[in-house]
């Protein structure tokens, strides 16, 4: 693989069941162009022990993580089996945090934590000499991240990362300033979601049924917002105690999203039971300083996968997915993203409908890259054509889809490792 000239490049990480590829979509003489990395055989390691993909360096070479030695190393090959841990990039000092969800029975990283929970793993990502920081036990997975840090509004806010844990249902509270040397990536405290009223179970604490999943930080009311998908409610919290101050109700949706100007969060959800022949998708808008929804807007067969707000913030993109089954999943929109003028959030309008290829799966990410005003582009996966449409954020009219995987695939995923590109 040659190395990467580009301003960009966007790293797709694509699973078809069989085999683990990556490629990298970059741009030349304006036009677009794919490198893949080669993939050599099964490392032959046991599913606990496959080596991360983390990214690919400058040299257009992959970045992979050996976990039983917890050393970095630049590879030409990559194992058929490497795993691509999901990802959070700290705007703050710019360490990448990967998530590791823990086995899927138990949910136990047992390598680093034993039965006690799963981990995250801080890498610095030193140009072609990425340094592995720390790997730090948490609850059990999947997990979500928030960083805190002052601000001008919030000089007395502390650098945090607020780590969610799905199996447990508790945010692990992890120091994040490299001047306190007593508490520097250590779990200084685990915050407790549960809501004893709503648990079948009188006394149950921890584990429990809040599931949260979906974490934002606002500068702006300087508090962490918790979405707790089993119970229905957004935990509204104290950074700076740790405390659980109030919490909103947010029927209908499955993960939130802050504005840019971190006055509002988004929800969005899929409604599968109401009618057995189509699937309802529903975006919901939440006010954080009233503390309460003010707007609802229902997509009929639209099963919304993922959404972020374009780079100059005035539109949000959804992408389209698969979900349900039978007639639920023949109705649904499967090659579309959807984009929404926010210039008056309270009133969510689609201003255009973006045609791209089949996700014939349930997720399909997005990804930016943003130069200047006269270069942005947004990146949409179509993984059952194996192409990536890459689409001119002023225009929304989709330039090229080019052929970036030989063979369909189940998901799709990007890397952020580089600063250049951010999506989710």
């Amino acid at each position: 693989m040659n190395a990467i000239l580009s301003s960009w490049a966007l790293v797709c990480h694509a699973d078809n069941n069989e085999q683990r590829t990556v490629s990298v979509l970059s741009e030349s003489d304006e036009s677009f162009k794919v490198d893949s990395i080669q993939v050599s055989e099964h490392s032959g390691k046991d599913a606990d022990k496959c080596p991360v993909f983390i990214g690919v360096g400058n040299d257009g070479q992959a970045i992979v993580l050996d976990v039983e030695s917890k050393k970095l190393a630049l590879i030409s090959q990559l194992p058929s089996d490497v795993f691509p841990a999901y990802a959070y990039r700290d705007s703050d000092c710019g360490f990448v945090w990967f998530m590791n969800d823990g086995d899927k029975k138990t949910g136990n990283d047992s390598l680093n934590c034993g039965d006690t929970g799963s981990s995250v793993t801080v890498i610095n990502p030193v140009n072609d000499a990425p340094e592995l920081v720390k790997t730090i036990c948490v609850g059990r997975g999947h997990h979500v991240t928030a960083f805190t840090a002052p601000s001008d509004k919030a000089p007395d806010m502390p650098r945090r990362a607020f780590v969610s844990n799905l199996l447990d249902g508790t945010i692990s509270v992890i120091g994040n300033d490299p001047e306190d040397g007593g508490t520097f990536l250590k779990v200084i405290d685990t915050i407790n979601l549960c809501e004893s009223e709503k648990e079948k179970d009188e006394g149950q604490s921890i584990p429990n049924n809040a599931f949260p999943h979906g974490m934002e930080f606002s500068s702006f009311t300087g508090k962490i917002y918790c979405f707790n998908n089993g119970y229905g409610t957004v935990a509204v919290i104290n950074p700076i105690t740790n405390v659980i101050e109030g919490r909103i109700e947010l029927k209908g949706c499955s993960n939130i999203l802050l504005s840019p100007d971190s006055r509002f969060l988004i929800g969005k959800g899929a409604d599968r039971k109401t009618d057995s022949e189509h699937v309802i998708g529903r975006l919901a808008v939440i006010d954080i300083e009233a503390g309460k929804v003010i707007a609802t807007q229902d997509l009929p067969d639209v099963y919304p996968s993922t959404y972020r707000f374009s780079p100059d913030g005035n539109k949000l993109y959804v992408t389209t997915a698969a979900t349900g089954k039978g007639v639920q999943k023949e109705n649904l929109d499967i090659d579309s993203v959807f984009v929404y003028d926010v210039s008056t959030i309270s009133d969510l309008k689609c201003i255009k409908k973006i045609t791209v290829g089949v996700a014939d799966c349930g997720r399909r990410p997005l990804a930016f890259y943003s130069e200047d005003d006269s270069k942005s582009y947004l990146f949409i996966p179509n993984p059952t054509d194996g192409t990536v449409s890459v689409i001119d954020v002023s225009t929304d009219l989709v330039i090229e889809s080019p052929k970036v995987f030989s063979a369909l695939s189940n998901e799709v995923n990007f890397s952020f490792w580089r600063g250049d590109i951010y999506g989710a």
